[in-house]
Parts: structure tokens; sequence; C-alpha cells
């Protein structure tokens, strides 16, 4: 467990399997759809040197399995956040689909996580073979130029904005002045996509609210729309390619970049753009150059005795080493010097009397609709994980661990 790492599919694709186990073990990863999507888009490819059904195994094999945790949809959230059910803005990672339970939360493994696990055996539907042909066309039908002619014929363009600074500037101008509220309200349920029916709900909080501006009133989706107006002003200035059709679905992973301490990703769109959304408590990595760190943590534990290695990597493997671009940037985002990570002493009984807590806990009857006991913040959460016991040339868990058949968690 380590800094939450908001990643890309271009991070993920340029890394070994190995580096990949050690990315899933040193961070908690943050899944966001957009990554999905990709993926999914990836089925739809022309055939070349590879099939698509091998390149997406390739990249499933990849997906962090031990500690990632899925997003919701930031359209979802931003719709939500209108209505008055605020995201988390400080690096909190909003889940969907919990199942409430007397003792808490239970999450279950999601469509998305279970759909990754198919495609690690080269098991496809057809269902999503139609929706990455979907997908593509969607995405290939988008007129950037179209949008970029627009705005300049509002007047921005390569002369009253010359650089990405000054993009963003604009982009927040427009979304927290306090001249016509309403029609930046507006603005906002257009790019948002809004559904039509909410509207109203909306306009009736913001009358009651005496917020403003929309940072006010809706922070994330204030956000989010910042991002959506950037990309555009961007486009009609020529800092951004609107040839590039993909930069549309790239830009999107910014909308995701509050609930992370770390966004890697080895996409020039994103070295470019992410810096300029950043809080001053998080930063952006370069794939390439984590990449090598994870390779050489790769080499340093691979020299460890066949025999230690065969005990799973939570055995020895609590903190990277410190030589490298990895253990620099871990140890610097923990806040702990190398000496402060030590083995925690395990106590049989007390790890024995926990997993049953937690196994009651995952059995325990759901609360109904209305139920008091599911508005209260939870004192326990589940998250269910299928964690191969070796991945590359490592161990997740022990190679001579037990599997117990008749256990269900």
């Amino acid at each position: 467990m380590g800094p939450i790492a908001l990643f890309d599919k271009s991070f993920l694709q340029s890394l070994s399997t190995d580096e990949a186990v050690w990315f899933d073990h040193f961070f908690l990863p943050v899944v966001c759809p957009v990554f999905y999507v990709e993926t999914l888009a990836d089925l739809a490819k022309e055939p070349g040197k590879r099939t698509p059904e091998d390149v997406v195994r390739d990249i499933a094999n990849k997906f962090p399995e031990k500690s990632g945790s899925p997003c919701a949809f930031h359209l979802v959230l931003c719709t939500s956040d209108l209505l008055g059910y605020p995201a988390p803005m400080n690096s909190q990672i909003p889940r969907q689909g919990a199942r409430m339970v007397k003792t808490g939360a239970v999450f279950d493994q999601s469509p998305e996580e279970i759909a990754f696990q198919r495609w690690q055996k080269s098991e496809f539907y057809e269902v999503e073979r139609l929706a990455a042909a979907e997908w593509r066309r969607q995405l290939g039908e988008l007129d950037l130029n179209a949008i970029a002619r627009e705005l300049r014929s509002l007047g921005i363009d390569g002369k009253s904005c010359k650089s990405l600074d000054q993009a963003r500037d604009l982009a927040r101008l427009l979304v927290t002045g306090t001249t016509l509220p309403l029609a930046r309200l507006k603005l906002a349920t257009l790019f948002l996509q809004v559904p039509v029916q909410r509207h109203n709900d909306i306009i009736r909080r913001w009358n009651e609210s005496g917020a403003g501006t929309i940072e006010k009133f809706a922070p994330y989706a204030s956000f989010v729309l910042t991002i959506e107006l950037f990309f555009h002003i961007g486009l009609a200035a020529n800092l951004i390619d609107a040839g590039r059709v993909s930069n549309r679905t790239d830009i999107a992973y910014l909308c995701y970049l509050p609930f992370c301490n770390v966004f890697v990703s080895s996409d020039n769109l994103h070295r470019r753009c992410a810096p300029l959304f950043l809080r001053a408590n998080q930063e952006f990595i370069w794939g390439y150059d984590l990449k090598a760190g994870l390779s050489a943590t790769n080499a340093h534990f691979l020299k460890l005795p066949e025999e230690e290695r065969e005990k799973g990597i939570f055995s020895f493997a609590n903190a990277p080493p410190k030589d490298n671009y990895l253990g620099e940037l871990w140890f610097r985002r923990m806040g702990k010097a190398a000496g402060e990570v030590k083995e925690v002493p395990r106590d049989p009984e007390k790890d024995a009397d926990l997993v049953r807590q937690f196994k009651e806990h995952r059995k325990a009857a759901t609360l109904p609709p209305g139920d008091p006991a599911a508005q209260k913040d939870p004192d326990m959460l589940s998250v269910s994980r299928l964690v191969r016991r070796k991945r590359g040339s490592w161990y997740q868990i022990p190679k001579d661990l037990v599997d117990n058949e008749e256990e269900d968690d």
C-alpha cells in the first residue's frame, strides 16, 4: 500500500508483467472508467502484428488486482454534486456499488474487474465487441475542428490565448464568474450531460443555496467543467491538436485528478496539461521514469533466494529500495525515512479473529432501503478481490498457502 495513483492506459501498457506487480504492490491505483473504455475500444481495432484480443489480454494481465479501486464515472459524480451530494476533493476514491449491512459496507467485485479477469483468459463476450465498435464509431464522429471553429468565432484563438496556462485561466474565469449565474449553470448542465429531468431539482437547490458561483455550489462539477472548457479553448487556440481525435478521451483522465496523490502517465498531452490542475500536494509522474524505478526494484528483489521469494511479496517487500526513482518517490510521498519502515510482528490468534470478523461482515444480510443504519458512516469496509497466487516472476501470496475450498471469501 502506498500513494493513491491515478494511471492511464499508456503507462500500464508500457510495463512488463513483473513491473506491473510492483506498481500494484507499492501504490493504491485509481482505476478510472476512461481506462476501461480505452481498453475495451482496442477490441474493435484492425488486427496488426498482434490481434486485438492479444492486446487486450496483455493489458488485462497487468491490471491492478491486489490494491486497485475502481472509481465512479465523472459525469455521474458531477450530477450528484450539482444535486447536493458532493464528491471528495482530497485524494479519496469515490467508489460505487456498496452493499450496506449492519456492521458497515461490503464491496463485491465490480463488473469491470470481473471482465478484466475474463479477458486475461481470452474470454470476450460479443456484447463487449459491439460496445467497443460503437465507442470507436462515436469517437471517430466527434468533430473537434468544428468545435474549435465555433470558439474562434467567439474571439478565442491563438492571438487571444497564447499558452495552456492562459487557456486554463480563461476556463476558470468562465466557471467562477458571478455575472449571469443561471446562464453559467445551464452551461454546466450542457457540458456535463446532466439528465434533463434533474435540471429543475438543480435550479431549485441553486435558488435555495445562495452560493453565487458554481465553484461554491458544486466544487467537483466546477472542476470538471473547467477541464472541459480548457480543452475546447486549447483546441480553438491551436494549443491542442484538433486532428488527433484521441485527445478527447485522453483529456477526460484529468477529471479524476482530485481523487489521487500522483498521476502517472506516458502521454504527452497529460504531461503538458495535468500539472496545470494539480493541487500543491499532488504531482505528475512521467510514466517512463516510474517504469525505470519499477524495473530497478524488480531486479533488486530478484536477487533474493528462491525460498524467500516463495513466501510471497508481502513477507519481504514492506518498502521499495530507496536508491532508485520509485524508492525516492515512495518515501517522499509516504513521509517516511527508509529506516522507519519495519516489519510488523504478526499475532496468529488476532489475525484469525480479524478474518472471522470480516467473513461474518461479508455474509451479513443487506439492510433494506431507508434503514437508518445505512445512512451512518460505516464502521467496517470490505472489498472482494481475486488475486492470482503467482503473476510473472512473483508469488503475490505464499506458494504453500493452502486453499480452503469451503470458504467463499
